[in-house]
């Protein structure tokens, strides 16, 4: 046999002769596949030029480079692994549905491998921390052992110089930077089909079927199950050798050995989930299961869908020109094989091409999915660096031909050097910059926590809190160990992590992996006992971007220096802002040495002076198949299990749905209609100051009903028209008809409320239509501040809860940002305008003069089920562009309390609340 280190004039043509002769007698001879599984007889390979142990040294430098640098990019990493293993070790950590004992798509084998190392980590060190970066190390190492074998087996199969271009390939890419050390069955199983590849590579000493079915198997049980699709070349490969050679039970033999492994590893997997599940389920079927067969309202499209090219965009970024190489070795080995006839390595096109088969197939399921993320590209990553590196071995042996016969061998020998060594230098350039690029962009997420490491916090217990960020959360190893995670509402409307129960007594061994949590569900639905009151919260982790604006739901934690201590601030690239090679690639003095003022928040001005903003509500499209008799109202049941706490619920109202009419709309006109008439200006009332504000309202509801409802309303050129009562309004007279609230009134279901800023900076009422509100009287309110109003009405825990928090809402809110909230209560009779089982609408002198109040502590006690009433309002608010107006709706929904109880979950939510 030739030397691999040999090289001809013609472009290594003597190795390549010397592949042919392997390639046919391995296919041929039938005593060299069947006989104990021998294959032909060949020198043995020369050994690579760098020392096997040289290559891993390099390896493992570059992985614990990333174990100790690289952010986590997903946080299914976080809450499906970090968070499980920082239970079974520490006693705490966040749940996700996935190990719920209802769903159990996720197995315990995995984590109980990762905890033991990390428990042996814990040893070395009592933080927290250092247990995090152990395992990640070892996840480096690990992966750098599977890296040099499949590296030495390349060398020895195909030639040193493909191997050596895997491993730069490998050891270079960005993409390799971050799935080496990530803490994922994806990675797990790239591990796995390392070991699998060199398993079905390795002819030497006879086919070794069943170990690389084996080392594939383990990487689909142990990790992901949808990996064991890249097997399917490769035993392709061994099925057509055997029928080629004609010994059909050797193939059987060979399968039935590797099928026999991987049960075994299953057998295993299952017995450990059945300890912890306390129930026997096998893990691969259920995710297989749920991924595939669970049809449109659950599987993973609805956690997000990309587009086909995905993929494609992806891998060029972590990939970069390996990527192309790799997607184009197919044509390039087709090219080569039809032009010369022979191949550039030891191996025939036809065996090169089994070896990147895999590649291409995975690329092909998955750019055919909707559901898509980085992480599903991790086990084909081997099969992708294999691919360049043939690729670009073949296409520099073909330019380094100096036969003058072709056009190659014409060019000078420094000017294809020159060439070669500029696309090299520029591929590792992209990749290097790439990797700083991620590490400097990203990293805030693991250093932000830094501070709670300190030794003043090392036994204390209180809340962490996570808001709009919750996905950035690195996990609980960054907490000491008496602090908790938990997520405040935010603009997030899916299903969030609850808590392992850290029960002890009674329970027996790791009871969270076994009592079934409270508010799982497999629909990505949001639970709201997921979240706790900002003011349960120690410590807050938020982010601040510029232009960014803030919400009720997302303010801007980052600037509220009046009620937060800045402890730590870390810098985090700005992606909208930052141009698309900055955000690719690493650009040294590019970062900003200031944080700028957000140009969105309020703007400074003095208490009780407005300046009119230039704003204008987007146009509201049609409520669909709205129809006045027919549309129901919204059953809102603004209540869940669990403890109470007093917060002012806000959240992001969408402009389309300001106001709600239904079918109730008849009822509600006729009643606020004979309030109108009975009550006049006790209940209607607009203060000279606040005129042009109740003005702008009018104009709002009339520019805006004829777009959501028009079926009801008709715009007219002085004002509106309703199509079932037949009144037509007139918003240009002057004076006005009537009082401009109680004509804004009569259009809607909602009561109105407008709220204005004074010199002393306290917002009062000084403009409102309150026909319906059952418990309280404009009359007693007029004139009032904010604050008063709520104090006089004994609002549960207004001064010591809410007072700060809706005085500073007030003060920010803009324009452009409607929110929503409600409440609720039991009324003790069937009257919606006014309680009277609180007694009389109008105040009653007592015998001394003295006028007697109603309240709460006058209802009624002890009355029978069927006068109980459920009554719920949806407030919004919105500040008017023009007068600086806080605009509160308060639309009411009453109903028998007995027939809401007959809703599926209700009064056990109810009676928890």
């Amino acid at each position: 046999m030739a030397s691999t280190q040999q090289q001809s004039q013609e472009g290594m043509s003597s190795d390549s002769q010397n592949t042919e002769a392997v390639s046919t007698g391995a296919l041929k001879s039938k005593s060299s596949v069947s006989n104990n599984h021998k294959s032909p007889k060949q020198k043995t390979p020369v050994e690579p030029p760098i020392p096997t142990i040289a290559v891993f040294y390099a390896f493992l430098l570059v992985n614990t480079l990333a174990a100790a640098f690289v952010p986590i990019q997903d946080c299914d990493e976080v809450f499906n692994y970090w968070e499980p293993t920082h239970y079974l070790n520490r006693g705490s950590g966040l749940q996700t549905w996935e190990y719920s004992p209802e769903y159990t798509i996720r197995s315990w084998l995995y984590i109980v491998i990762h905890a033991i190392v990390g428990k042996i980590g814990s040893l070395f060190s009592s933080r927290t921390t250092a247990e995090f970066y152990f395992i990640r190390l070892a996840l480096g190492a690990v992966c750098a052992a599977c890296e040099t074998r499949l590296f030495s087996t390349i060398c020895k199969t195909f030639n040193t110089r493909v191997g050596i271009m895997f491993a730069i390939v490998m050891a270079t890419s960005p993409g390799m930077f971050h799935a080496s050390v990530a803490y994922l069955p994806s990675s797990f199983s790239m591990y796995m089909t390392m070991l699998g590849m060199a398993a079905f590579m390795d002819w030497r000493g006879g086919l070794k079927t069943g170990m690389g079915m084996m080392w594939f198997g383990i990487g689909a049980i142990v990790g992901w199950p949808f990996s064991e699709a890249l097997i399917i070349p490769l035993l392709a490969e061994d099925f057509a050798l055997s029928l080629m050679t004609g010994d059909i039970s050797e193939i059987v033999y060979r399968y039935l050995d590797g099928v026999i492994r991987s049960l075994l590893v299953l057998a295993l997997q299952v017995a450990i989930d059945a300890f912890f599940y306390h129930e026997v389920t096998v893990v691969p079927w259920n995710i297989v299961s749920y991924n595939v067969f669970s049809g449109s309202s659950r599987g993973p499209d609805i956690f997000g869908t990309e587009s086909w090219d995905f993929y494609i965009r992806n891998l060029c970024l972590n990939f970069n020109i390996w990527f192309v190489l790799a997607l184009f070795v197919g044509p390039i080995l087709g090219v080569q094989f039809l032009l010369h006839r022979r191949s550039t390595t030891k191996q025939s096109p036809i065996r090169s091409l089994v070896f990147v088969a895999p590649f291409y197939l995975w690329i092909a399921i998955f750019s055919a999915q909707g559901h898509k993320e980085e992480r599903f590209m991790y086990p084909a990553y081997p099969f992708l660096a294999l691919g360049a590196a043939i690729a670009l071995h073949t296409t520099l042996t073909n330019i380094g031909s100096s036969d003058p016969a072709r056009l190659m061998g014409k060019i000078p020998a420094k000017l294809k050097l020159y060439v070669v060594s500029l696309f090299v230098l520029l591929a590792l350039d992209i990749s290097i910059a790439r990797t700083i690029g991620i590490v400097t962009a990203y990293r805030a997420p693991l250093q932000i926590y830094a501070p709670l490491q300190e030794n003043r916090f090392v036994h204390t217990e209180a809340n962490v809190c996570l808001g709009k960020d919750w996905y950035r959360f690195p996990s609980s190893y960054f907490l000491p160990n008496g602090m908790r995670a938990k997520f405040i509402k935010s603009a997030f409307d899916g299903l969030l992590p609850g808590q392992f129960t850290e029960a002890k007594t009674g329970f027996g061994f790791f009871p969270g992996t076994w009592l079934i949590p409270p508010g799982m569900n497999d629909q990505n639905l949001e639970d709201p006992g997921k979240h706790v009151d900002i003011d349960h919260c120690s410590f807050l982790v938020d982010s601040y971007f510029p232009n960014v604006i803030p919400s009720p739901l997302e303010p801007n934690y980052v600037e509220d220096n009046d009620t937060w201590e800045e402890m730590r601030c870390s810098a985090f690239l700005d992606a909208s802002q930052t141009n698309f090679v900055g955000r690719i690639l690493w650009i040294p003095d590019l970062e900003p040495t200031s944080r700028p003022r957000s140009t969105f928040k309020a703007p400074e001005r003095e208490p009780g002076k407005w300046t009119v903003v230039d704003f204008k509500r987007p146009a509201a499209i049609p409520y669909p198949e709205w129809n006045v008799h027919e549309t129901k109202p919204l059953p809102y049941r603004p209540f869940r299990h669990g403890p109470y706490h007093i917060t002012m619920g806000l959240r992001t109202m969408q402009w389309d749905e300001w106001i709600e009419l239904d079918n109730h709309y008849p009822r509600f006109h006729e009643d606020k209609k004979r309030r109108i008439e009975e009550r006049g200006e006790k209940c209607c009332k607009t203060a000279p100051e606040a005129y042009d504000g109740a003005l702008e309202l009018l104009e709002e509801l009339c520019s805006y009903l004829p777009q959501r409802y028009p079926s009801l309303f008709q715009s007219t050129p002085s004002g509106i028209h309703n199509l079932l009562t037949q009144e037509t309004f007139d918003i240009t007279a002057r004076p006005l008809a009537e009082d401009p609230m109680q004509m804004a009134a009569r259009l809607i279901q909602d009561d109105l409320a407008i709220m204005f800023e004074k010199p002393d900076g306290q917002y009062y009422l000084l403009a409102g239509a309150i026909l319906l509100a059952g418990f309280w009287r404009l009359s007693d309110k007029f004139g009032m501040p904010l604050s008063e109003i709520h104090t006089s009405g004994d609002v549960p825990g207004f001064k010591s809860k809410l007072e700060k928090g809706m005085m500073n809402f007030f003060r920010r809110i803009q324009p452009g940002q409607p929110v929503l909230r409600n409440n609720y209560f039991i009324q003790v009779d069937d009257n919606l305008a006014w309680s009277h089982s609180i007694g009389s609408e109008d105040p009653v002198e007592g015998a001394e003069g003295v006028m007697q109040a109603e309240g709460w502590g006058s209802a009624e006690k002890n009355k029978a089920i069927e006068h109980h009433y459920f009554r719920s309002e949806r407030q919004s608010l919105r500040r008017l562009p023009r007068s600086g107006g806080v605009v509160f709706t308060i639309r009411t929904y009453f109903e028998p309390i007995a027939k809401v109880v007959q809703e599926v979950g209700v009064p056990g939510r109810l009676a928890s609340a």
